[in-house]
């Protein structure tokens, strides 16, 4: 039977998801649109709850429905007008699936942290995680400031990361434990700073170290410069006063890529 009703209980909870960062944690569930993010999720080893459908998916999203029924959860047919509804997109793909909301485990050793404080902007947020998953890093670290990682907009940004990168919302005493009490050897907390701090290709990036990358507006916080060892910036010989939150940690995640694989 194809689901038509606004009203259907069904409908309304992907609605409150799709919108609400407390009822993704009341629930323990999110949202995932789109024939690509649920085909990350589904190669990633993630079983969704639930998957909805239109009539209008395609044969690459059909694709994914066969791979979802033969583990024992069948997709429920919406009319596009619903599906159109729901989306965060101009266009829907015409397939959404809820997952339960996890964290993948900490690897047993670490020695690339990335430490997101307060960052706000959902896109910086998603970009910032898809950069750290292409360069290796093994866990990301959110402080209570920080926008919900689970949401429309950085899951679009994230392009999969989710699935595959462990993200961990962390007070300052469980990322201390993380990175110094329970790391052998503990690792080297470096805070990117616009214009003090050593020129990151001055620094040793490669020892064990976790970065820290502040809020758009504000910089970091009292307790990450409390908690890092040297402040690292990157140099900008054109003499803007600062890069986007993005871009700059994306930067200097991938000077350390480089100088492990120099």
């Amino acid at each position: 039977m194809v689901i038509t009703s606004a009203h259907n209980p069904k409908i309304q909870q992907i609605r409150a998801l799709l919108a609400r960062r407390q009822e993704r944690q009341k629930a323990q569930f999110f949202v995932v649109e789109g024939v690509r993010l649920v085909e990350e999720a589904l190669h990633s080893g993630w079983q969704p709850q639930s998957v909805f459908f239109t009539e209008q998916l395609s044969l690459r999203g059909k694709n994914l429905l066969d791979g979802f029924s033969s583990s024992g959860v069948e997709g429920e047919e919406i009319t596009p007008q619903l599906m159109d509804s729901l989306s965060e997109t101009e266009a829907s793909q015409g397939i959404l699936a809820i997952f339960t909301l996890r964290s993948l485990p900490l690897p047993g050793s670490l020695n690339f942290v990335l430490i997101l404080d307060s960052l706000r902007d959902p896109g910086n947020l998603g970009t910032l995680l898809r950069t750290a998953l292409a360069a290796g890093v093994q866990a990301v670290l959110l402080t209570s400031g920080t926008v919900d990682p689970f949401s429309p907009k950085v899951l679009r940004s994230g392009m999969g990361a989710h699935f595959r990168l462990p993200i961990f919302p962390s007070s300052w005493d469980e990322i201390q434990a993380i990175c110094r009490v329970n790391a052998n050897p503990p690792l080297n907390i470096f805070l990117a700073e616009g214009h003090r701090g050593t020129p990151c290709w001055e620094l040793n990036l490669r020892q064990p170290l976790a970065l820290i990358v502040g809020s758009e507006a504000e910089g970091a916080s009292d307790q990450a410069r409390r908690l890092a060892n040297g402040l690292v910036k990157i140099p900008m010989p054109g003499g803007s006063e600062s890069l986007n939150a993005a871009v700059a940690g994306s930067i200097l995640i991938f000077e350390i890529v480089r100088q492990r694989f120099a």
